[in-house]
């Protein structure tokens, strides 16, 4: 018997889904080319690096995380303990937020993070989702960061990732 979502799951899904209209049906030589669904983004300040590949679901950032803890992570084992939606900024708006959000985390003490970056419009290699990891080893945010992976699907699954960020000291 299948489990039902729960309150959280279904809000996720509402909001990821509440753009969506079903198609109609058409004969396969009637149908037109489709169109983008929104215009491309604006090319990315030069300051940004160009994206990397897609973050794979046991990155790690830094040393010293045991193979239990790596594992509890990945398998989403760990208290969330607090989450950023970065669905619908730009990227030079994700990544302050993204900058602000570890900073405030980590100086409350918060240790497992969730970030949700989407999966991208297009192909599932979303221009957020390949950004963030990158954006984790910068200087700004190396020293707080543990390691990454990437969600399991009941919290976004590719298209979020757990954060384990180093004890306050």
């Amino acid at each position: 018997m299948a489990r039902r979502p729960s309150e959280e799951e279904t809000a996720l899904w509402r909001r990821a889904m509440h753009d969506v209209r079903p198609r109609r049906r058409a004969h396969a030589a009637s149908v037109p080319e489709a169109k983008p669904l929104a215009p491309d983004p604006p090319a990315a300040p030069q300051t940004l690096s160009p994206p990397s590949p897609a973050p794979t679901p046991s990155a790690a950032i830094g040393t010293g995380l045991d193979h239990r803890s790596a594992q509890r992570l990945r398998r989403g084992e760990l208290a969330i303990e607090g989450r950023l939606d970065l669905h619908g900024m730009t990227q030079e708006e994700a990544h302050d937020a993204l900058n602000r959000f570890v900073a405030r985390m980590h100086g409350d003490g918060r240790r497992v993070v969730l970030i949700i970056t989407g999966k991208g419009a297009r192909d599932g290699e979303g221009i957020l989702r390949r950004a963030v990891p990158r954006w984790l080893a910068e200087p700004r945010c190396r020293p707080l960061v543990v390691a990454t992976s990437e969600a399991q699907p009941r919290h976004g699954g590719a298209g979020a990732l757990y954060i384990l960020l180093r004890r306050k000291r």
